[in-house]
């Protein structure tokens, strides 16, 4: 049996004054003016995972918006942490829900606020990452293939030479393939990982790419329930043996108070730091849709259809002699004249101009703001 886990607990302070406290990044309509990204994120595990087998990790502040953004998701299935620990507990925390309903459940892990264009294929690439880890166990990412040398993402390095090839139109398919994929024809070579790297500078960024064996790597990944659990226990004993605590409490009346405690002990730790750079089974899929994980401005801009002068406008605006532009207002109408390079973002919260290229720095706004007790902004 597959399911999913949306992880939906940042707060995304790169994105003031339009991603605030009250309506973090997630619940924002930043692609279209339809549906939010953790819609997005949502509509994509269409066909490929039912909505009863979707969990949602997000903090207990944000319970009533995702409820709202997602009706279609039992409520039951959404999970609230009382506070941040990073990917690696809530990942853990979200393993112990699935595993009441599947011990050795196929469990696929993706982040609420990153932006996908080929649908279609995004979906082919996860069905034959649940395939080859329902058969044959591990960790399974989904690797990016580069399009520039970016250093704004982590990397992953691939063994070039051995694969397995994952078709799921081949004889052996079992009843359940029939049912999930049925008459498909997709098939994908699953390479294993040799390493992972962080962001790197420009010119390491270069190397990587000139190698050929560098993939972005996208934070989303594929592997069962047991098989995950028995990582953590080896790779982060600290937190396996806090989940084991709250698992004892899972469904009782106590549970949430015992989170709570729990939660305050735990220390904060990355999926990627605590189990994929040290696991000796992980495997990597190398994949084409297009994807960005849109951590700031400037990759909002990156990503969007740009007009003739290369500006991108939302709302009511009026570009004169302006070039290479990303506006954004919600009310009022915004005028720029002889002026390139900006990201302008005109919200009731506040107005942020921004130089391109510097908007990783919006996040000491959010700071300033903190210290100045100006919450009222945030």
């Amino acid at each position: 049996m597959n399911y999913a886990i949306i992880m939906a607990g940042g707060v995304g302070t790169r994105f003031w004054p339009k991603g605030i406290a009250k309506l973090p990044k997630q619940y924002l309509k930043i692609q279209n003016d339809t549906d939010s990204m953790i819609q997005q994120t949502f509509k994509r595990l269409e066909g490929v995972i039912p909505p009863e087998n979707i969990f949602v990790v997000t903090n207990i502040a944000y319970k009533g918006l995702t409820k709202k953004h997602l009706p279609k998701i039992p409520e039951e299935n959404i999970i609230c942490e009382p506070f941040g620990r990073n990917t690696a507990p809530c990942i853990g925390l979200a393993c112990l829900y699935i595993k009441q309903f599947n011990k050795s459940a196929n469990v696929l892990v993706i982040p609420s606020d990153h932006i996908i264009k080929n649908v279609d294929e995004f979906r082919d690439v996860v069905k034959c990452g649940l395939k080859f880890s329902r058969d044959y166990g591990g960790i399974v990412t989904l690797g990016i293939s580069p399009t520039k040398p970016e250093t704004g993402y982590g990397y992953i390095q691939f063994d070039t030479e051995g694969f397995t090839e994952i078709n799921l139109n081949d004889t052996e398919k079992s009843s359940a393939d029939t049912e999930l994929f049925p008459e498909s024809e997709i098939h994908e070579k699953v390479y294993k990982v040799k390493t992972f790297a962080e962001k790197p500078n420009i010119e390491t960024a270069k190397a990587f790419i000139e190698s050929g064996d560098f993939l972005w790597n996208s934070g989303m990944f594929i592997f069962r329930v047991d098989a995950m659990l028995e990582e953590i226990k080896t790779n982060i004993p600290d937190l396996y043996d806090s989940l084991n605590k709250l698992e004892k409490s899972l469904m009782s009346k106590d549970f949430e108070k015992e989170l709570e405690r729990i939660y305050g002990q735990i220390k904060g730790i990355s999926i990627d730091y605590g189990v994929m750079e040290k696991s000796r089974n992980v495997h990597t899929i190398r994949s084409y849709f297009d994807w960005s994980d849109l951590g700031s401005w400037d990759e909002i801009y990156n990503f969007k259809e740009k007009d003739a002068d290369g500006n991108v406008k939302q709302g009511k605006v009026l570009t004169i002699n302006s070039k290479n532009c990303l506006i954004i207002n919600d009310q009022r109408i915004s005028a720029l004249v002889g002026v390139e390079d900006l990201l302008v973002i005109d919200t009731d919260n506040g107005l942020l101009i921004c130089k391109r290229g510097e908007s990783q720095n919006v996040k000491e706004v959010v700071d300033y703001l903190r210290r100045k007790g100006l919450d009222q902004y945030l």
